[in-house]
C-alpha cells in the first residue's frame, strides 16, 4: 500500500518539529481548508487507534463555536467504535494535496431531518503534497477497460472504461446508471486489460469519486493498487513505459 494514503507519524523526532513546514499555522486559513472540504463534499477517512476506518464528508464547519460535523448513518459498527474510541486521525485529498489533522471528543447528534457526528475544531492541520508519478491518460477509441463484479450486486459484472494509469492506481469512469460506489470501498478480482498483451488482475480501494460534469457524464472513481504482485506490477511498469516512449516520439514530429 502507497503511504500517501494512510495518515502520516507526526511524532516528534528529537527537539526539532520536522513537520512545521507542513503545518498551516493561521487559524483562518485552516478554516479555509476545511470549508472546501465541506463545499466539494470530499471524502474524508477518518481512522481510529485501534485501525477502525471510517469515510465521510464533512456536513459543516463552526468557527465560532469551534466545532465539526461530518455525515453519519446512525447504527454502523464502525462509527460505534470510533464513538467509543474518542479520537481520529483525518486524511483528505484535494487534487494533489494530502490533508490530514487530528480530531478528538466524538458526539453522535441525531436530529430530525439528519445524523452527525460531531468532533472538537483541529488545533493543527498538516497540508503535503502527494507523490507524483507518471499517469497514462487513455484515448477512447483504445480504451482499456476493468471487468469486476459491483460489490453490492455480486450478480452484476461490470466493464467499465480506465481513464488513466499510473504506477499507484487507476482510474475509472462509472456511468450514471449504475448502481453507485463509495469512497472507501475494496475492489478484489478487477481484471484489467490495457491493449491486447498487456492483462492482469488485482485489487483496488477507491480513494476518490468525483463528478464529470452536469448531466448524463458519470463519475471518476479514483482506485489505488492494493499490493499489487510482482508480476502484474512488471507488466504495468512496462507498459507505461511503453507510453511514454511513444508520446515522447510523437511530440517530435
Amino acid at each position: 500500500m502507497f503511504q500517501d494514503t494512510r495518515p502520516a507519524d507526526l511524532d516528534a523526532a528529537g527537539g526539532e518539529d520536522i513537520w512545521a513546514p507542513f503545518r498551516v499555522a493561521h487559524p483562518q486559513e485552516r478554516l479555509a481548508l476545511l470549508r472546501q472540504l465541506r463545499d466539494g463534499q470530499t471524502p474524508v477517512m477518518l481512522n481510529s487507534p485501534d485501525g477502525v476506518v471510517f469515510t465521510t464528508t464533512l456536513w459543516s464547519v463552526d468557527g465560532a463555536q469551534s466545532r465539526l460535523s461530518f455525515s453519519a448513518d446512525p447504527g454502523l459498527p464502525a462509527l460505534n467504535r470510533l464513538v467509543e474510541a474518542d479520537e481520529a486521525v483525518a486524511v483528505a485529498y484535494m487534487d494533489s494535496v494530502k490533508l490530514q489533522f487530528d480530531l478528538l471528543g466524538f458526539v453522535l447528534v441525531s436530529g430530525a431531518q439528519a445524523c452527525t457526528l460531531q468532533s472538537a475544531l483541529p488545533q493543527a492541520v498538516y497540508r503535503f503534497q502527494r507523490r507524483h508519478a507518471y499517469r497514462v491518460r487513455t484515448q477512447e477509441r483504445q480504451a482499456p477497460t476493468a471487468r469486476l463484479r459491483h460489490p453490492s450486486m455480486p450478480d452484476m459484472q461490470l466493464a467499465l472504461r480506465v481513464l488513466d494509469v499510473s504506477i499507484g492506481g487507476c482510474a475509472l469512469w462509472l456511468p450514471r446508471d449504475v448502481p453507485p460506489l463509495q469512497a472507501g470501498t475494496r475492489l478484489a478480482d478487477v481484471a484489467l486489460s490495457l491493449d491486447a498483451d498487456t492483462r492482469f488482475v488485482a485489487t483496488v480501494q477507491m480513494q476518490h469519486v468525483t463528478a464529470l460534469g452536469k448531466g448524463d457524464n458519470g463519475v471518476r472513481l479514483g482506485c489505488e493498487w492494493q499490493n499489487l504482485g510482482g508480476a502484474a506490477e512488471r507488466v504495468l511498469q512496462r507498459w507505461i513505459d511503453q507510453m511514454q516512449k511513444r508520446r515522447r516520439l510523437l511530440s517530435l514530429d
